[in-house]
């Protein structure tokens, strides 16, 4: 037989404390460590959940990264707000100050703080993040707004705001500062008033006359350019009798003359005298009226009309990529009219209507949305072929959403969006739409900003593209879509926030374009109508920082971005819990007990104490004891 080697047992038993001082030695590592093993090989079968858990807190911490950086975005932009919000405060207490002393620049006070918080205004437009411009939408590298001395002043190639705004007052004034208004006395004993040119966008336009004038004669306001006439017909009106003539300004408003006959000595304000001479020739009286009435349209002419110039300047200048303007020459309907709000799409002659005009069958196509002419009874994307050019405006608005509804002025239709890189008109019958002023399809919304068409100013009839010679002074991205969208930044598995911001948006630029228009104007400090000028001036700005119904407010944006802060901080919450759960996760896969660790050494420590005495009991044998 076979007699295996007297080291044998030992040679397994020293394998076997081996084994154990390994199990001791990662016992320790356990206990002090408190993890199960040092690689995943050790950890067991569940630690794929502990992997897995690991990956998701990973994703929670680079959420969190990207919170507080958005974070620290949105209470910049939100202090720059509240900045916005101060300067509109301080321009519009300013404003409504009934103090109207002028300075030897031609300035109150109020301007003169409204043109530093202009530049104010410009240098919060263009905080910075690190190197991220907050209110340039996705062009984030890019300068926001132009600075503030090019916006007003210009370059050297082109031109600022001061000079778009003294074109266009010069292009309202008219050479005889009369508003673009032609006076005459076509008989002894009648007065008349015509518009210069038909269709012009410029000056004064005749909306309304009425007249209380005992034995006169009204005719008007008609015809192409509009005009109205009164004649006394060789009588004299009564003391009282009144005239009354309404007109539209560049910026919409209206504004009426009242002139009243009056026997008193000396002649009171706002009247025209009686003629009182021996015998009573009442032609003397219509050289009255027409002498008033010349006073009193150069007051207007020279007051509110200026003021209003300003106001639609600063329109032509900050109001960019917003509109589409048709100006037809006039309606080619018997007899001949500019287009208004009731013109109608089709009509016989005589009639308001143009011509050519919209039939039943024809469509208007709007943003890809389409509108289809029927002889009666429209409903829905519908238009009857006698409806008005102002139904036609608010079908198109409805379609494109505008926050500014689009208008009929000065025979000009004016197309409003908020989107000009979308705006897209199209129709099957282009005459029709030609009529309407817009001689090419698709219609599309121009580039402003816009500026008199030809020089001199003061017999301007046309307002043109200015995008070659004019500072343009928003830089940031214009293209479609809601600012907001400009900025998206992923703070959970599902869950994104739009806290991007444009200078250009409605609320931020209507703001920008008051103060700089309040801040820019200027008249003569001894000038007859400054005063008068300043003070209308005055009440159109107090009006445009007041905000009105359906339109953008900086408090608004305000609250966009802090719901974008709130969906983060509920983000943080459940990110918070889902931590504490994941760990617990990663906790119970890899974590070892104290407690079953320490038993586990001491089990194996008495093992190992026993395999010691074995093996020095072993030791000791020898081949006399073994045999």
């Amino acid at each position: 037989m076979s007699i295996s080697s007297i080291n044998y047992s030992s040679s397994v038993l020293g394998a076997q404390i081996r084994n154990i001082n390994q199990q001791l030695t990662d016992l320790s590592t356990q206990l002090s460590t408190g993890k199960l093993s040092q690689n995943y090989a050790g950890m067991g079968t569940n630690e794929g959940f502990a992997i897995a858990g690991r990956a998701q807190l990973s994703n929670i911490a680079a959420y969190t990264d990207t919170i507080t950086n958005v974070n620290v975005s949105i209470n910049l932009a939100n202090t720059a707000l509240q900045s916005l919000t101060k300067i509109r405060s301080t321009v519009q207490t300013g404003s409504a100050s009934t103090a109207q002393d002028l300075n030897v620049n031609g300035q109150t006070i109020a301007q003169n703080t409204a043109a530093a918080q202009f530049g104010s205004m410009v240098g919060v437009l263009n905080t910075q993040t690190g190197s991220r411009y907050l209110f340039s939408g996705t062009a984030v590298n890019t300068q926001s707004v132009a600075d503030a001395g090019d916006i007003i002043n210009g370059t050297t190639t082109q031109a600022g705001f001061k000079t778009v705004m003294a074109e266009r007052q010069a292009a309202d004034l008219g050479a005889n500062g009369m508003g673009r208004l032609v006076q005459t006395q076509p008989t002894p004993s009648s007065v008349q008033v015509s518009e210069d040119v038909a269709g012009s966008p410029f000056g004064l336009k005749i909306k309304a006359v009425s007249s209380t004038l005992t034995g006169a004669t009204v005719t008007g306001p008609s015809g192409s350019p509009v005009s109205f006439s009164v004649d006394l017909n060789g009588v004299n009106p009564n003391n009282g009798d009144k005239l009354s003539i309404q007109f539209t300004l560049p910026d919409g408003t209206t504004e009426q003359i009242d002139l009243t006959a009056s026997s008193a000595t000396p002649t009171p304000l706002g009247s025209f005298a009686i003629d009182a001479s021996t015998p009573v020739n009442p032609n003397n009286t219509a050289a009255n009226l027409n002498t008033a009435l010349n006073t009193a349209i150069a007051k207007l002419a020279n007051t509110s009309l200026v003021a209003a110039s300003a106001i639609v300047a600063g329109d032509n200048f900050f109001n960019t990529a917003s509109s589409a303007i048709g100006t037809p020459v006039n309606n080619q309907a018997a007899p001949p009219a500019p287009i208004a709000g009731a013109t109608a799409l089709s009509g016989p002659s005589p009639s308001d209507s143009i011509s050519p005009g919209f039939v039943a069958g024809d469509t208007i196509t709007v943003n890809g949305t389409t509108l289809t002419f029927v002889s009666s009874g429209a409903t829905g994307n519908q238009l009857n072929v006698t409806d008005s050019v102002q139904t036609l405006l608010s079908k198109i608005d409805q379609i494109t959403g505008t926050s500014k509804p689009s208008t009929v002025h000065g025979g000009s239709i004016t197309i409003n969006t908020d989107d000009a890189a979308s705006l897209s008109i199209t129709t099957s019958n282009t005459g029709a739409l030609n009529a309407l002023g817009f001689g090419s399809t698709p219609v599309t919304a121009t580039q402003p900003p816009l500026r008199v068409g030809s020089s001199p100013a003061n017999s301007a009839t046309t307002l043109v593209n200015g995008s070659a010679n004019t500072v343009k002074w928003y830089l940031g991205n214009d293209g479609p879509g809601s600012p907001r969208s400009t900025a998206i930044a992923r703070v959970d598995d599902a869950v994104t926030v739009q806290y991007g911001a444009q200078a250009n948006e409605d609320a931020i630029r209507r703001q920008l374009q008051a103060i700089a228009v309040f801040g820019t104007f200027s008249t003569s400090p001894t000038g007859q109508y400054s005063g008068g000028q300043v003070a209308a001036l005055s009440l159109r700005v107090t009006q445009a920082l007041t905000q009105q119904p359906g339109q953008q407010r900086i408090e608004d944006i305000q609250t966009d971005i802090a719901m974008a802060q709130n969906t983060m901080n509920d983000a943080t919450t459940r990110q918070t819990q889902a931590k504490a759960q994941l760990q617990t996760i990663i906790d119970q896969a890899e974590s070892a007990s104290p407690d079953q660790v320490a038993s586990e050494i001491l089990a194996l420590q008495n093992a190992l104490q026993a395999s010691y005495q074995v093996t020095s009991n072993l030791a000791q044998l020898s081949l006399v004891k073994f045999l």
